[in-house]
C-alpha cells in the first residue's frame, strides 16, 4: 500500500504529488523561455518616427495612444508570412486579422491605411476618433472600435499618424 497525504479532503498519492511536481517544472522551464521572447517583442518598436520637431510631445502622446492603448498596429498593420506584424509597412494596411464569431455581419476584409496620408481630412479624423462616426455619418462597422477620445488624444494620434513615414509606397 502506498503512503498517501491528506490534502484539503482529498487524498493524495506520492505518485500524484510527482506529477503534480513535474507539471510545476515544466511551467516554470516554459515561463523561463518565453520571457526572453516577451521582452523581445517589447523592444521591437514600430519603424517610423515622428519628423516635426515643434510637435514631438504632441505626436508622441499620439504615438502612445496608438501603440500601447489603441493598439492599431493589430490591424491596420501587413503581416509577415508568419503572422508577425511588418513593421516596415507599420499602419499601411492589410487583411483584417481574424473573422467575426457570427457569419453573415457587415464585416470588412481590408483595413485601411492609416499611417501616413490617413483616409480622411483632419476634421473628419478628429470627429471619428472622439465620436466613432465615419465621414458617411454612420457609426463605425465591427471589429473598429468607436473610440470617444478627448479632443486632444485625438489632435495627438492624428499627428503621430501624420508623421509616420514607412509604409509610403507607390502602391499604397
Amino acid at each position: 500500500m502506498q503512503p498517501h497525504i491528506v490534502f484539503e479532503g482529498w487524498r493524495v498519492t506520492f505518485a500524484f504529488r510527482r506529477v503534480i511536481a513535474g507539471l510545476s517544472i515544466a511551467a516554470f522551464l516554459l515561463l523561463i523561455t518565453t520571457a526572453s521572447n516577451l521582452a523581445i517583442a517589447q523592444e521591437r518598436k514600430p519603424a517610423a518616427t515622428a519628423t516635426n520637431s515643434a510637435g514631438n510631445a504632441t505626436s508622441a502622446r499620439g504615438k502612445y495612444i496608438v501603440t500601447e492603448v489603441a493598439k492599431c498596429g493589430n490591424c491596420h498593420t501587413p503581416r509577415t508570412q508568419n503572422g508577425q506584424l511588418d513593421y516596415s509597412r507599420w499602419l499601411a494596411g492589410g487583411p483584417v486579422p481574424y473573422l467575426p464569431a457570427q457569419p453573415g455581419q457587415d464585416w470588412p476584409l481590408l483595413c485601411p491605411r492609416i499611417g501616413g496620408l490617413p483616409p480622411a481630412n483632419d476634421a473628419q479624423m478628429i470627429t471619428l476618433l472622439t465620436t466613432g462616426i465615419w465621414t458617411t455619418g454612420k457609426p463605425l462597422r465591427s471589429p473598429m472600435p468607436e473610440f470617444h477620445m478627448t479632443r486632444a488624444d485625438a489632435e495627438a494620434v492624428l499627428a503621430y499618424l501624420k508623421s509616420i513615414t514607412s509604409g509610403r509606397g507607390p502602391t499604397q
